[in-house]
């Protein structure tokens, strides 16, 4: 465990670096522009991200190197009596501190953070090729409660 690691939102400055997390894995690397220049995708999702108050894009450093990001949204529902839930999207550890404990304090984080903003659940999604993260998901408490559907609009 690291007790110098500290959480924030990002900055326009840390998207090369949250970009390149994204992209350093085996199906990141097929999806993601990892380029020396952010293009202008990016620095629109990230303006909307940093404008809308129901979400939070994350960086987690250690002596200031960024070792890991993920993003929070939080959704007001209707069901479970209007209750507010958590959405854990792109976590990512950079290969330089991966299997130092570090997603484990990421996750911690999130759900803290959750609880803060008063949600009653978090949840996420995790590509089904990713067996070792699925089971760090379940170490830590989540469970395989849904069967997913997605439909990619091109």
């Amino acid at each position: 465990m690291h007790t110098n690691l500290t959480f924030r939102l990002a900055t326009i400055e840390d998207l090369p670096e949250i970009i390149s997390m994204l992209a350093d894995d085996t199906y990141g690397a097929t999806r993601e522009n990892n380029t020396s220049i952010v293009s202008e995708k990016y620095l629109n999702a990230f303006k909307k991200i940093q404008e809308d108050p129901n979400q939070e894009l994350i960086v987690a450093t250690i002596n200031e190197n960024k070792v890991a990001s993920f993003q929070l949204t939080f959704i007001q529902y209707l069901n479970f009596e209007g209750t507010l839930r958590a959405q854990i999207e792109a976590v990512r550890t950079h290969s330089d501190y991966r299997g130092q404990g570090i997603g484990t304090n990421v996750l911690n984080y999130a759900i803290n953070r959750a609880k803060e903003k008063g949600c009653q659940m978090i949840q996420l999604t995790s590509d089904k090729r990713r067996t070792e993260a699925i089971k760090f998901y379940e170490k830590l408490g989540f469970k395989a409660s849904h069967e997913g559907f997605k439909l990619k609009l091109d």
